[in-house]
């Protein structure tokens, strides 16, 4: 989803130095942590290729992030997009099965968490309302008033967020500060929360290849005593770039340590510690189905620019700060569609050389701002404040201008032709 202005928020979040980012090999994968129906998560498939240009190129198993959702329709089985002006997923292809069939390795051998690797770690649970389906993730807590470094991909498309904190069970309602979805980075705020003891970090930066690692967190979702997946570092400055599943777009991210610890869904946002039980990254994906896992980090001191970025309270190109203006519809794409690519196909009023204008509407959320003004599936939206939209993409940045609480003029045009005018109260959207 594109980032969009919300409202500014401080929160003391520590400073480190981003440490230089420079790829050193291309993991490209299909990614689909899901749980549809039973407690599983299908996969998909991931090609590696090496740094080196004459290389070959292979084919292993899949790579997933490590959040985790259940109870929705698999990776691409719902429509999203509403109140964004993006394209809805639609259909689209499900890499999850409805019946929890799962291939890669489970949870259950895993080792648990030893009290002192539970100190910082929290549970979060985020309600993916507009996908039908429910995420499962980790994070690390940053201050003792409650907040939050986890991964952009836990908490994309919630509309509201619950945390455990592991070590005494204690359950906040969270707010987002920010996320930098380009970084896979999102920090949470835990309301009324207060003397909550610390993640221990080392932003030394020193991580060395060979070093012993432990990825803790949220394995499966199950919440309880985290597991513990013991390993060594394989490879630092790492590349990857993943397929979007559910809420989480695609991304390619950088700079990433990896490792031999078996990295599960649920583990997503989670500590990876050094032997000294110091936090040295944030998992955020893995390869599974091979004979050698491979669990892939956020170095933390780069995890942490990032947070102190979005603790500013000031947005950018990749941080996106607080909860981005709602409109509620689902918008059909303008292009022909192909079969399970989740769009809507071709709609919308067209030109006299036949080209589609506009974004045209294949749904609106019942009780939502553009429900309220009249909008319904079949019309296309022309116009957002007097600014002209051509195209879902225009009114996607137009959305993105605006916050939740603005009033907006819309425009649009409705299935025999008629057009329409209306004032709305843009309402406050899932997390972008």
């Amino acid at each position: 989803m594109d980032a969009v202005d919300g409202v500014p928020a401080e929160a003391a979040v520590p400073s480190a130095p981003r440490s230089r980012r420079r790829p050193v090999i291309i993991v490209t994968t299909a990614v689909a942590a899901t749980v549809a129906v039973g407690s599983a998560f299908g996969l998909g498939a991931l090609t590696y290729t090496a740094g080196s240009a004459s290389a070959a190129t292979s084919t292993v198993s899949s790579s997933v992030h490590n959040s985790l959702s259940r109870n929705g329709f698999g990776s691409g089985g719902y429509g999203y997009g509403y109140g964004y002006g993006s394209p809805g997923s639609g259909s689209g292809s499900d890499s999850g099965s409805g019946a929890g069939s799962s291939s890669g390795s489970g949870s259950s051998a895993l080792a648990s968490a030893t009290a002192t690797q539970e100190v910082g770690v929290v549970d979060i649970t985020s309600q993916l309302t507009y996908a039908q389906a429910e995420s499962a993730g980790t994070g690390l807590v940053l201050t003792s008033s409650g907040e939050i470094l986890t991964n952009n991909h836990v908490v994309e498309g919630a509309t509201s967020i619950s945390v455990t904190v592991v070590a005494t069970g204690a359950q906040y309602t969270a707010t987002v500060v920010g996320t930098d979805a380009t970084d896979d980075i999102a920090v949470l705020q835990l309301g009324n929360a207060s003397g909550l003891s610390t993640a221990n970090l080392d932003t030394s930066g020193d991580v060395a290849v060979g070093d012993a690692v432990t990825g803790v967190g949220n394995a499966g979702g199950t919440g309880g005593t985290p597991s513990a997946s013991p390993g060594t570092v394989t490879a630092l400055d790492q590349t990857i770039t993943t397929q979007a599943e559910q809420t989480a777009a695609a991304e390619t991210l950088n700079g990433l340590i990896e490792t031999d610890a078996d990295i599960q869904a649920g583990d997503s946002g989670g500590p990876l510690f050094n032997a000294q039980d110091q936090v040295i990254g944030i998992d955020t994906a893995a390869e599974q189905g091979t004979t050698t896992p491979a669990g892939y980090a956020i170095p933390i001191e780069n995890a942490l620019t990032i947070a102190s970025e979005i603790a500013s309270g000031q947005a950018s190109d990749t941080v996106t700060i607080g909860y981005p203006a709602f409109l509620g519809v689902e918008v059909a794409s303008t292009d022909s569609a192909a079969p399970g690519d989740g769009s809507f196909g071709s709609a919308g009023a067209a030109d006299s050389a036949g080209t589609v204008s506009g974004a045209p509407i294949a749904g609106v959320v019942d009780g939502g701002p553009a429900a309220s003004a009249g909008l319904a599936a079949g019309d296309t939206i022309t116009g957002v404040n007097g600014t002209t939209i051509a195209s879902p993409q225009a009114l996607t940045a137009a959305l993105a201008a605006l916050h939740p609480g603005d009033s907006a003029t819309i425009a649009w045009t409705d299935a025999s032709g008629t057009s329409h005018t209306a004032q709305v109260t843009l309402a406050q959207g899932p997390v972008a």
